[in-house]
């Protein structure tokens, strides 16, 4: 395999976009490092796939500066900056058989007939359809057509790979099985890429960093078990996966700190600067407890079950506690008590795997 790619890293500088009078990029500032898999992750509406045409080019220029590498691509037109755009569409020539689709880029460059041929034999055993050479994309499956698209972008050898929700049109066993196959072609090929999607499982499993957006700003930046962990915001807590968030805010006296939720539950906390904010917890992180559960470094609350759901691998318990309804997972094991609806019961939340965010 010889099919290479200079890869180059992306600083974005101050990016911002308008659509008549709505903003829908605000401010943005970015680095991405050359090779890194690097996802875009947000809501609809909130500015990602407008941020990545940016970088490609498509549509109306933005303020401040976009770079590849040390190169100023602001203002170019797509051809001229030498990345490779995977749309969620694949917008594949459906006259065209295999070959030509992935040929096509080549021949507007007028590369050498040769040289063309070779290019997309290894492409085509890269992406592992050199057996599906001759038919047209609409003899093919769509994990196949995607398979096709990659490979018809990766042949022009581009610094840069952007990914515009290329999973979305596949159905969910085939999503995860793609996922991998992209991967695994990123790493082999060290191609910097950006990846565009709404599904954080998505994005947790394929990249080395993300950035999550909303309303045209970047919320945080980091390794997507860091941001799990250690959410910045409110927004970001309740984006990537499930989690109770209680609004409230610490106050301090006499006794010491507490958190008081906008409903007036008080929760003895750790210490923390007074002033508003969410306490975050994931629903894997609360427990029911049971006779023999350990209370230490424990966070306690009373409540009642209002529902329970069985979702296989664990039971989800709704709990409303003065007011606020909380998830609880616990895994489910055969000849586990399950808990009743109706049911009172004390939760417990590790201190340890609290989080105190801005509202």
């Amino acid at each position: 395999m010889t099919i290479h790619s200079d890869s180059k890293g992306i600083k974005i500088e101050n990016v911002g976009l308008r659509f008549g009078e709505t903003e829908v990029l605000k401010g943005v500032n970015l680095n991405i490092e050359p090779g890194e898999f690097f996802a875009f992750l947000g809501p609809s509406g909130s500015g990602k796939s407008t941020l990545l045409r940016a970088i490609a080019g498509f549509g109306p220029n933005p303020s401040g500066r976009i770079l590849i590498g040390d190169r100023d691509v602001t203002g170019l037109p797509p051809w001229q900056r030498n990345v490779g755009m995977v749309f969620q569409s694949y917008a594949l020539w459906p006259h065209m058989t295999v070959r030509k689709n992935v040929a096509f880029g080549l021949e507007e460059r007028k590369v050498p007939k040769k040289e063309v041929e070779r290019r997309v034999e290894e492409a085509l055993d890269l992406v592992g359809l050199s057996h599906l050479a001759e038919r047209r994309p609409s003899e093919l499956s769509g994990g196949q057509q995607q398979r096709i698209a990659l490979a018809r972008t990766v042949v022009v050898e581009p610094q840069v790979l952007l990914l515009d929700e290329p999973l979305s049109n596949l159905d969910a066993n085939l999503r995860v099985q793609m996922r991998r196959d992209i991967l695994q072609l990123q790493r082999k090929l060290g191609l910097t890429t950006i990846f565009v999607t709404h599904d954080q499982e998505e994005a947790n499993t394929t990249s080395d960093r993300m950035a999550v957006l909303s309303d045209g700003v970047i919320q945080q930046i980091g390794r997507p078990m860091e941001l799990y962990d250690n959410p910045k915001n409110r927004f970001v807590a309740g984006f990537l996966g499930s989690a109770n968030i209680i609004d409230g805010e610490v106050r301090v006296d006499a006794k010491g700190p507490a958190f008081v939720s906008d409903k007036g539950l008080v929760l003895d906390f750790r210490p923390h600067a007074e002033g508003p904010g969410s306490l975050v917890f994931r629903p894997q992180n609360t427990f029911i407890r049971r006779s023999d559960s350990s209370t230490d470094n424990c966070l306690e609350f009373a409540g009642k079950v209002v529902y329970r759901e069985f979702l296989g691998s664990l039971i989800r318990y709704g709990v409303e506690v003065a007011g606020h309804l909380l998830a609880v997972d616990e895994m489910h094991r055969i000849g586990l008590e399950h808990v009743g609806e109706g049911a009172d019961v004390s939760l417990c939340v590790d201190l340890n795997q609290t989080v105190l965010v801005n509202a």
